[in-house]
């Protein structure tokens, strides 16, 4: 399909598929009756977001909230979508998708399956987001083809190992991650946790513990090199104004989850 090559490259997307509805596993069907469309298609796709690397959070959270770069991908996808079958209706999603967007992803061919849960691309390593756009399309106008069976990487246990609350060895309900975007109070241990491993917001060990990570290429997409903040200090975060705040990765949470976080470390 040249034109939704164009359409891709266009944002800096080099990898994509389209896929049947009737293919995709439908998790959230109250989303798609919302619509006032019946769906018969989607396209999925890949979202680099590596930037280079980042000191007390994950490389993720480096960026202003990915979620911004997803809506603004699937506006223009719908609005190109929509030069080419003005009669079509779209929708965008990245996260909170009636489909599981992971599932969709591997069957479309654009990456194996970790063994700690997330996508793995050839280029850009397991540091990528997944987004889709459901339209009332025929697949065949989208160049769907059938679900390619669900590849797996080699096991080699690394990301496993790596794990430091042993969640991926099943020895834990929680993951550094997790703990770090908790509200409240934190234990003793998931205090001493943070800390030995250096994080205010989020846990990256997984992935760079993972082969397939070793080089990863930088993202292509401007989105995500721009306005980085790969430390993140009180000073920096106190710098932020309420709007500019909201904008970051770090945000959902309330700003006070992560000044608390911050403050683990100046109290040591």
């Amino acid at each position: 399909m040249q034109w939704l090559d164009r359409l891709f490259t266009s944002l800096s997307i080099d990898t994509y598929g389209a896929l049947s509805i009737a293919d995709v596993d439908i998790i959230n069907e109250k989303l798609l009756l919302r619509e006032d469309f019946k769906p018969k298609s989607i396209l999925v796709f890949l979202v680099p977001y590596y930037a280079g690397e980042t000191e007390n959070l994950s490389r993720y959270a480096a960026a202003k909230d990915y979620h911004i770069a997803i809506r603004e991908i699937t506006e223009r996808l719908i609005f190109g979508i929509k030069e080419k079958y003005p009669e079509a209706h779209a929708k965008g999603y990245g996260d909170h998708s009636p489909i599981a967007e992971r599932t969709a992803a591997l069957h479309a061919g654009l990456g194996i399956l970790g063994d700690n849960g997330l996508i793995i691309h050839e280029k850009y390593g397991t540091y990528v987001f997944i987004g889709d756009v459901i339209t009332d399309l025929p697949p065949e106008a989208l160049g769907a083809r059938p679900p390619q069976p669900i590849r797996t990487c080699e096991h080699c246990g690394r990301c496993r190992a790596a794990c430091p609350t042993g969640v991926l060895r099943g020895e834990s309900m929680d993951c550094l991650s997790a703990i770090t975007q908790k509200k409240g109070t934190l234990s003793e241990n998931e205090i001493a946790l943070m800390r030995k491993y250096n994080t205010v917001w989020g846990c990256d060990l997984c992935q760079t513990a993972c082969p397939y990570n070793r080089a990863p290429m930088l993202t292509p997409i401007s989105f995500f090199r721009e306005q980085r903040i790969p430390y993140l200090t009180g000073e920096i975060l106190a710098s932020l104004s309420d709007e500019a705040f909201s904008e970051r990765a770090f945000a959902w949470r309330g700003r006070k989850t992560v000044e608390r976080n911050i403050l683990l470390f100046e109290e040591k």
